[in-house]
């Protein structure tokens, strides 16, 4: 068995591999309260570190638990103990990070869907002397309320180069699926998609309601059979675009964010043309390996810009590989 040292070692050596997808853009370097800004972190004090991960997940969505098997994959590994919990409701994650924060936690990793409604409880945790990084969401915004850093993809980035691709495969007008009301980073995603592609229709749906989400799906394809293209922004919701497509006998081609075994699956059919990889194992799994480093080293990573894990697309060249590991909960 390999030992708790060379284990860490290699994570080491992984991390700053990880180090080349550091954005060329991205939010500004802070400085006052905003600890990363600092030469140095807070002094270890010998106890095991303890690191809450507040997510803006809803039960069962397979994309987080990805995120949480990261998580906690890197805490069994370095002796981090891990208590992630999972809510779409700001103000219900907000208290959580509350929480986390009377609990004395030594390190703090948030999404930051609705960034306006978590920033006093972060700010709460960075005066505290909690170290915080930020995941998957609210990248411009992270530096601002004092996080060490942001680990994600840039969806502006990420959307527009969806966008491109679905254009270069001959298609003319695109539905893209904005699954949760007031999430930033969903609209990015199609604001990006809509510079990539040309002419583009925003759907708002609901995806704690499936059923309704696919009939409403279904609608905007009976009701627009110019519609050739939809990207969907969840691979849950995936699922019901591919469904909608044939109940409403329409020739569009699917597209999504993010990957499950039910997306590869359709991939290798032909039903979804490409999946937009973010990698978001390694939003759970590196900053349980940036916290830990910092508390016992006091290294910082990306110097004020976001360490990227993506954009990446999985289509048919390249299935098979990633597709092994996504049955096993790590892609």
């Amino acid at each position: 068995m390999t030992s708790h040292r060379s284990r860490f070692g290699a994570l080491v050596g992984l991390t700053a591999a990880g180090l080349v997808l550091a954005a060329c853009s991205g939010p500004a370097g802070g400085s006052g309260n905003n600890p990363g800004s600092g030469a140095t972190g807070p002094a270890p004090d010998g106890g095991p570190l303890k690191v809450a991960v507040v997510s803006h997940g809803t039960p069962g969505d397979a994309f987080w638990n990805v995120v949480k098997n990261g998580a906690e994959a890197a805490g069994k590994e370095l002796g981090v103990e891990v208590q992630y919990n999972a809510n779409g409701d700001p103000a219900a994650q907000a208290k959580s990070i509350d929480n986390a924060v009377a609990q004395k936690v030594g390190g703090l990793v948030v999404s930051m869907a609705n960034p306006d409604a978590l920033r006093d409880s972060i700010t709460k945790a960075v005066q505290a002397g909690i170290p915080v990084v930020t995941i998957n969401s609210g990248e411009q915004r992270s530096t601002e309320f004092g996080a060490l850093m942001h680990v994600g993809q840039n969806e502006g980035i990420a959307g527009e180069q969806a966008g491109k691709k679905l254009k270069d495969a001959g298609k003319r007008k695109l539905l893209c699926v904005i699954h949760e009301a007031g999430n930033v980073g969903l609209n990015q995603r199609c604001d990006g998609a809509k510079q990539g592609f040309g002419t583009t229709q925003n759907l708002q749906v609901d995806i704690s309601n499936p059923t309704d989400a696919q009939a409403r799906l279904k609608g905007a394809l009976q009701s627009d059979a110019s519609i050739d293209a939809v990207l969907t922004l969840n691979p849950q919701v995936a699922g019901n675009a591919v469904n909608a497509v044939k109940e409403a006998g329409s020739a569009a081609q699917v597209a999504t964010f993010d990957l499950n075994s039910d997306v590869v699956s359709a991939i290798k059919g032909g039903a979804v043309l490409f999946a937009v990889d973010q990698q978001q194992y390694l939003q759970g799994y590196l900053p349980v390996v940036f916290l830990k480093l910092y508390k016992d080293n006091a290294n910082t990573v990306g110097g004020g810009r976001p360490v990227l894990t993506g954009p990446g697309f999985v289509e048919k060249s390249n299935v098979d590989a990633v597709g092994r590991n996504a049955d096993r909960g790590t892609r």
